[in-house]
């Protein structure tokens, strides 16, 4: 599957990146940074230095730096370090550097040489390809499909993550995400309803530390940052986030996805909040009229996911 990988590495992107770079099933053919879990001159930095460690040869776009109406907001260093990457120094890239092409225009660019074959994968705040669809209106032609981790729809209980109601790839750029859940391509979104349903225990991680190699040992040493502020939510263990995009994008037969057209809040207390009519749901004209629908992830096979995240690493 050819896909192009929109990221704010964070700890979780990288495990997903990894996760793709390595997965037979996948064939990544770029990568675009964006804002969202440290700002973009770093997470730019660490996809090219997550690329130049682990040998992932393939182009890597900068992108949006703030979102498309909203100010700009404050980085989660608590979750992610610093450095955006546990506090673990990872060392920048010493040959590898950015493309001279935006993302947005990269994103158009690599669609339209691979049209109707490119599956974009997008789990940070979604600005770029929002700007990829002002860019270009006729993107949605080209484009295969589109998985994201975003959202949250409060099956299973799970609400938000950074509000009641709001999970923070979509509260980062909520104009963006509704512009992309709203177009005419096949979006399938992966949130917290699922994502919180597939929990890496500490056990999990410390083996695929141990028998993973390079990237089981390096997946270790980032998450011990990351476990720390996840412990009291989880008991021990990170939730699946980016990895379940992943997962979902290479073969989504372990997810339940319901249909119908999403819109989200923009403004107000629950700004960044995600909503979906139900299949059968009927009302008088609303603002989720002539929207197309979409996919959105209501529950997961959670084991298989799991054993299929450490068989990219454990042989």
């Amino acid at each position: 599957m050819k896909i192009l990988f929109d990221t704010d590495p964070g700890i979780d992107d990288a495990m997903a990146l990894l996760m793709l770079a390595r997965d037979p099933r996948a064939e990544l053919l770029g990568i675009t940074t964006v804002f969202g879990n440290a700002p973009i001159d770093l997470t730019t930095a660490n996809a090219l230095a997550l690329c130049e460690r682990f040998g992932i040869d393939v182009p890597v776009a900068r992108g949006a730096a703030q979102a498309l109406e909203r100010p700009p907001r404050g980085f989660p260093e608590l979750i992610h370090g610093h450095d955006g990457m546990g506090n673990t120094g990872l060392q920048p890239a010493r040959v590898r550097q950015a493309e001279s092409l935006a993302a947005a225009q990269f994103i158009s660019q690599l669609a339209r040489r691979h049209s109707g074959e490119l599956t974009l994968v997008a789990v940070g705040p979604l600005t770029n390809l929002a700007r990829a669809l002002q860019h270009d209106p006729q993107l949605v032609e080209h484009v295969r499909r589109v998985v994201v981790m975003a959202g949250a729809f409060g099956t299973h209980g799970h609400g938000g993550n950074v509000s009641p109601v709001a999970e923070a790839n979509v509260a980062s750029d909520p104009h963006a995400a509704d512009l992309v859940f709203a177009a005419r391509w096949p979006v399938t979104i992966v949130g917290l309803d699922v994502t919180h349903q597939v929990l890496m225990s500490t056990d999990y991680l410390a083996a695929l530390g141990q028998d993973g190699a390079e990237e089981g040992a390096f997946i270790w040493d980032i998450t011990r940052c990351y476990e720390s502020f996840y412990n009291t939510r989880t008991g021990g263990g990170i939730y699946s986030h980016d990895a379940s995009a992943v997962a979902c994008a290479l073969d989504a037969s372990p997810f339940e996805l319901r249909p119908g057209p999403v819109r989200v809040v923009t403004d107000g207390i629950a700004v960044g909040q995600t909503i979906q009519v139900h299949p059968g749901q009927k009302f008088p004209a609303t603002d989720w009229d002539d929207i197309p629908a979409q996919s959105v992830c209501v529950a997961v096979d959670a084991p298989r996911l799991l054993a299929e995240f450490r068989a990219c690493f454990v042989r």
